[in-house]
Formats: structure tokens, C-alpha cells, sequence
């Protein structure tokens, strides 16, 4: 049934409805004004009605337009805002209906919605990053909380791109940062090892994050924090050199003291911690532990010890020191009084009106002044070496040549003869060492304005005095031989006035006798010590090497001369002229 009537108001129309209105009319028998004035009010409903439908359409349409002007509006923003130049298609007004072109838009809106969304999110991470990191080098990380607003404006791929470039600049630095701060922090860890210092808790002081030993990330990279490991690495620096200064000044004291008290090397190695660092730079101390303060103390320690121990010693102390002084002074054949400087220094010591040091260092500053004058020495001392030596070649020369059996066969002859030789050549290079000598000597003195002495002995004197003796010794050979051709020509006069000349076996006559050399030098060669002022230097020169006090200088001794009243000529001994000291 109800099919029928949906079929039936399927089929009505207005035209069959107003047919069924004129025949409910007819059979009611309504006027024609009533039908008139109803139909009018018909009209007027479907005009009303048709208004209305006409209204909500066009505000149908007008909801449209907006919605696709809205949807153009965005469409047109976000394709801005992401920089997309590839723009989604708009079709033309007119070419297609509004519900056509919003289908159209709808789909790109979308793509761009969810392409928006991906951006928002990449610039939103980039800009957390960057911010984390500005965070951690300006030192406020931890005030860093929060999600960053993105500016929706400009989601541009060039934006992102600038972002990313600032935070791939970013990334660098914190990278370097940290490198560096590690870098401090190995260092500081290094220095705390040297200097004996707690490690953990001077780096916290720092940071506390610089002792965390979670992850090296977690640390600390601020400009502040940089700035306070930069003067933390500066303290420590100086603190390793004024320590190594400190540790150096007290290795030098120990190793002067030890010096100075013959200490054994076993006590001496008790410190070789301290006194391996005595030379070396600040760089190149590395060991652990080489400046704990405990170790300075106790080189302290040491130090005073010996200084109150080297006190006690100053006696024996400053003893040494003066027969260091005699001895250089004897090597280079300087006369000193040793008693009285010993009296002296005694009286010191005992007097307390002298510091030990000073005493010391006084005694120090002579030997050094002792060894510049030994030095200035030496050239002449070594002329006068060689010169004594020559003299001494010169008296053997002498003595050889008076050995009458020098020729025979006898065993070291050969040896003998070849010496003789050597030493003609040496001696006839002895004029010119002693103006050699003289003048050396003459331009040392000069220059000092001192006199240079030989033992006591000033050395000029002891050369003129040898030139001296020399010359006498070469007239008083000039005078024998002249003797010896007279008393040659006697004998040749007494042969002939007798018919025959006397052989010498049978010569009633003494026979010339070589006598001991007195003194040593029969021929005027010098001493090792000179024979001036015999009676003053006598006692001084007695204490001298055997070698030296057994070459006097003497003057020629043993002398063959020949009698003004002998007709004969026979040879007879003069006396020895005394040798002088």
C-alpha cells in the first residue's frame, strides 16, 4: 500500500493537484472570488518559497566562493612560506564550477599541510640543536627548557638550509671546544701528577662537570669554563716552575755540601729524586710526583742538616780549602807563608766574627784568583821547564865530555854518544829559549806591573844571574885553553932543548882529574830553584823535590889551570869555587 501512494505522489504534479482542487471546489461550491483570492495565495506561497530556495542557494554559492578563496589563500601561503615554486594547479575562473575547482584544491592543500607540518618539525629541530648548543658555550644550558616558536612565515628550504649551515658552524666549534677542553684537562691532569696535587678535586673546581666521567659530551665546553681552565693550567704552570726553581736552588746546595763534606755516593743517592732535576727545563719534568711538596720539604730538611753539620766541620772544611790554595800556588812555584794563613783562618773560625759561608766563599774567590794567576803562568813556567831541562842536558854534556873512556866499547856507549849529540843541539838552542824567556817575561811583568817570581826568586834575576855565570864560564874555557897552548909550547921547547918529549905514562906530573861536581852544576847551569839570597832561601828551598835541590846553581867547579911557576906545565887541580845555595 504504501508503494501505491509513494506511486501516487510520484505521478502528482501541480497541474493534477490544482484539477483535484477545482473539483473538491466545484463539489463544495465555492465562489469564484474564493477560488480567485485561494489561488492568489497559492502563488504567493510558491513565490515565497522559491525566494527562499533562491537565498540559501546564493548563500550556498557566496560559502563557496569563500571557502575557495579561503583554500586559494592558503594554497597561495603555504606554497609561499615553503618556498615551492612548483605551483599546484588553480583552475581558471569560469572554466570550471566552485565545487569542481575546491575538489581541485583540496588535494594540494593537503600535500602542503603535511609538507608544512615535516618542515615545522626539521626547522624545529635544527633551531633546538642550535639553541643547545648556544646554551652550552654561553654556560646557561640547563635555563635552555622549552619548545622553540617557528616562525611559519618563511619555511623555505633556504632558511632551513641557513639554519642547518649555522648549526653544522655550530657543531664545529662545540667540537673544537671540547677538544680544547680536553686538551686543558689532560694537561691540568698532568701537573697535579708533577706537583703531587689532587687531580678530581682541582678540575671540579673548575667545572663539575669536567670530573664526571660519565660521557665526554656531558662536559662543561663555556667560554667561561675555558677561561677558567686557561688560568687554572697558568697557576699550575708556575706553580711546577717556582717548585722546580725552589727543588733546583736546594739540588745545587746538597750537591755543594756534599762537595764540600766529601760525602759518600751511598748518602748521595738518597737523593737522586731531587738532584735528577738539578739542569733540566720546566717541560721536560714529567714524573710523577717530581715537585710534591712533601719532597721539597724534605730536601729542606736535608739542607739544614748539612748547614749545621758543616758548621760543626768548618775547621776541617776551610783546611781543605787552604791546601787546595798551597797546592796551586806550588804548582806554579808561588811562595805563600801556609802557617800563618792556617793561623789565620783558624782565628777566624774561632773568633765567630765570620760567617762559615762567607769565610768560604772568600776562600773560594782566592783559589779562583789563584787559578787565573796560575793560568797567566803557564806560558813562562813551560819556557822555564824546557830551559832547566836544556841546563841539565847541558851539565851532563859537560861532565860526558870530560869522561876520558866516553869512546870505549863498553856497553851503553852507543846509547851515551847519541844523547851527546841531542844535546849539543839542545844546548845551542839555549841562548835564544832564555831571550825568549826574558821577554815573556819583561811583557808579563809589564802588564801586571809586578815582578814574576820563581819560588820566591824574582826570574829575571835568576836569568841574568845564568847569563852571568854563563859568560864567566865561556871566558874561564877561553882562559884554560889559551893556558894550555902555552904550556904545549913549553913542553915543545923542553923536548927539543933534552932531544925528547916525555911520554905521557911516564910524566912525573899530576894527571888532570875530573873532580865531583860540586853543588850539581860545574858548568854554571841554573837550579831548579835559583841560588840567590843562599842564606834566606836555603831553609825555604830544602822542602823541594829531590829533583829540583839536586840541580843548584853553581859556579864552575874543578877548574884545570896551569901554574906560572911550573916550567914543566904540569897540570894541577885549582879549588872548587863555592856553589851558592
Amino acid at each position: 500500500m504504501a508503494d501505491a501512494e509513494n506511486s501516487l505522489l510520484g505521478e502528482t504534479t501541480c497541474g493534477s493537484l490544482l484539477q483535484k482542487l477545482q473539483e473538491i471546489w466545484d463539489e463544495v461550491g465555492e465562489s469564484d472570488e474564493e477560488r480567485d483570492k485561494m489561488l492568489l495565495q497559492i502563488e504567493q506561497e510558491c513565490l515565497d518559497v522559491y525566494k527562499r530556495k533562491v537565498e540559501q542557494a546564493a548563500n550556498s554559492r557566496a560559502q563557496l566562493l569563500q571557502v575557495l578563496s579561503d583554500a586559494k589563500l592558503e594554497l597561495s601561503t603555504l606554497v609561499s612560506a615553503l618556498g615551492d615554486k612548483s605551483s599546484v594547479g588553480i583552475p581558471e575562473k569560469g572554466s570550471e564550477t566552485i565545487k569542481e575547482q575546491l575538489a581541485a584544491i583540496a588535494p594540494a592543500l593537503e600535500q602542503l599541510w603535511k609538507q608544512k607540518e615535516e618542515r615545522v618539525k626539521e626547522f624545529s629541530d635544527v633551531r633546538s640543536q642550535i639553541q643547545k648548543i648556544c646554551g652550552e658555550i654561553a654556560g646557561n644550558a640547563s635555563e635552555q627548557t622549552g619548545a622553540l616558536a617557528v616562525d611559519e612565515s618563511d619555511l623555505s628550504l633556504k632558511k632551513l638550509d641557513e639554519y642547518q649551515v649555522k648549526l653544522k658552524e655550530l657543531q664545529k666549534e662545540k667540537s673544537d671546544r671540547l677538544s680544547k677542553v680536553l686538551e686543558f684537562v689532560s694537561t691540568v691532569h698532568d701537573l697535579c701528577a708533577v706537583l703531587g696535587m689532587d687531580f678530581f678535586s682541582t678540575i671540579t673546581e673548575v667545572h663539575p662537570s669536567l670530573g664526571d666521567s660519565t660521557g665526554v659530551q656531558s662536559k662543561s665546553i663555556s667560554n667561561d669554563t675555558l677561561s677558567r681552565l686557561a688560568k687554572t693550567v697558568s697557576a699550575l704552570n708556575e706553580d711546577k716552575k717556582q717548585r722546580l726553581h725552589k727543588l733546583q736552588e736546594l739540588a745545587t746546595q746538597l750537591i755543594d755540601l756534599w762537595n764540600l763534606m766529601d760525602t759518600p755516593e751511598e748518602e748521595r743517592r738518597l737523593f737522586n729524586h731531587v738532584t735528577c732535576n738539578s739542569s733540566a727545563l720546566v717541560d721536560k719534568v714529567t714524573v710523577p710526583g717530581a715537585l710534591a711538596l712533601d719532597l721539597i720539604e724534605q730536601a729542606e730538611v736535608e739542607v739544614d742538616r748539612l748547614d749545621k753539620l758543616k758548621s760543626s766541620r768548618m775547621k776541617e772544611i776551610a783546611l781543605k780549602r787552604q791546601v787546595e790554595l798551597e797546592k796551586i800556588f806550588a804548582s806554579v812555584h808561588i811562595e805563600i807563608d801556609p802557617e800563618a794563613a792556617r793561623e789565620k783562618i783558624m782565628a777566624l773560625i774561632d773568633s765567630g766574627n765570620v760567617e762559615p759561608t762567607e769565610l768560604l766563599a772568600d776562600m773560594d774567590n782566592q783559589i779562583m784568583k789563584a787559578k787565573e794567576e796560575a793560568l797567566s803562568r803557564k806560558e813562562i813556567l813551560d819556557r822555564v821547564e824546557k830551559w832547566m831541562s836544556a841546563c841539565e842536558e847541558e851539565s851532563w854534556l859537560e861532565d860526558y865530555n870530560r869522561d876520558e873512556n866516553r869512546y870505549s866499547a863498553s856497553r851503553g856507549a852507543h846509547l851515551n854518544l847519541k844523547r851527546a849529540e841531542k844535546a849539543r843541539i839542545l844546548v845551542n838552542k839555549i841562548p835564544g829559549m832564555v831571550d825568549t824567556l826574558v821577554a815573556k817575561t819583561r811583557a808579563w811583568e809589564e802588564d801586571r806591573g809586578i815582578s814574576f817570581m820563581y819560588d820566591g826568586v824574582p826570574l829575571l834575576a835568576m836569568l841574568d844571574e845564568y847569563a852571568t855565570l854563563r859568560q864567566e864560564r865561556e871566558e874561564e874555557k877561553r882562559r884554560l885553553r889559551g893556558q894550555k897552548k902555552v904550556g904545549e909550547q913549553q913542553n915543545m921547547e923542553q923536548e927539543t932543548a933534552f932531544g925528547s918529549r916525555l911520554s905521557p905514562a911516564r910524566s912525573s906530573g899530576p894527571k888532570k882529574v875530573v873532580g865531583p861536581r860540586a853543588n850539581g852544576g860545574a858548568n854554571g847551569t841554573p837550579s831548579r830553584r835559583l841560588s840567590l839570597n843562599a842564606n834566606q832561601n836555603s831553609s825555604r828551598s830544602a822542602g823541594k823535590d829531590g829533583k829540583r835541590d839536586s840541580m843548584k846553581l853553581a859556579a864552575p867547579a874543578n877548574i884545570v889551570t896551569v901554574s906560572k911557576d911550573d916550567a914543566a906545565s904540569h897540570v894541577s887541580r885549582t879549588d872548587s869555587v863555592p856553589a851558592s845555595p
